[in-house]
């Protein structure tokens, strides 16, 4: 599962790479730059379907292999480190998918990140409305998500850098890691 979940993450980043010639992240071209690709680019719709398909796919699999190694005590010294690498990489995984979740720019993106949004701000610590709150409003970890106080422009843009640049960038470092580990440490059952 983990050589298939990695094989995902390259098709993602071949149709995502794809993608962006005909997506502009602003409030007033996203959900229309959707529309144009579903229906006047050459497929367009296929590409998009490829990879939202493909996202899904991923999900699946990263749940599926961390289920294995779970299951299989996998996660066991000396491969401890490993299994936080591997958490960290579910995490990334899942983020990237409601990231990109968000870029068509409809309804459904648009509620999405408030309800987002308002868990961040209630997160414990850095959250202005969460218990043992250390920051005000101002400064939280919503304010920091939408880049202001309001979802908008900032909030698009912000979900876009995250969901094309920094999530697959530090996606990639974990994963070097990660078959790092996998090759040092060896596989189970050697």
């Amino acid at each position: 599962m983990g050589g298939i979940s990695f094989l995902l993450f390259i098709v993602l980043t071949v149709t995502g790479i794809l993608l962006m010639f005909y997506y502009r992240p602003t409030v007033e071209h996203a959900y229309h730059d959707m529309k144009d690709l579903e229906f006047a680019v050459s497929f367009g719709l296929f590409l998009r379907n490829l990879h939202r398909w493909t996202a899904h796919g991923m999900v699946f699999s990263v749940i599926a292999h961390m289920a294995r190694v779970l299951y299989s005590g996998a996660y066991r010294p000396p491969r401890e480190f490993n299994w936080i690498i591997g958490v960290s990489l579910l995490g990334l995984t899942l983020f990237l998918s409601f990231t990109g979740y968000l870029l068509p720019w409809d309804q459904l993106a648009y509620w999405a990140i408030t309800v987002g949004t308002a868990m961040a701000k209630a997160a414990p610590f850095v959250g202005a409305d969460g218990p043992f709150h250390l920051v005000d409003s101002s400064s939280d970890l919503g304010f920091f998500l939408l880049g202001g106080r309001t979802v908008g422009q900032n909030a698009l843009l912000r979900f876009y850098v995250w969901h094309v640049i920094a999530l697959p960038f530090i996606m990639a470092i974990l994963l070097a890691i990660h078959f790092w580990r996998v090759r040092k440490d060896g596989r189970l059952g050697q």
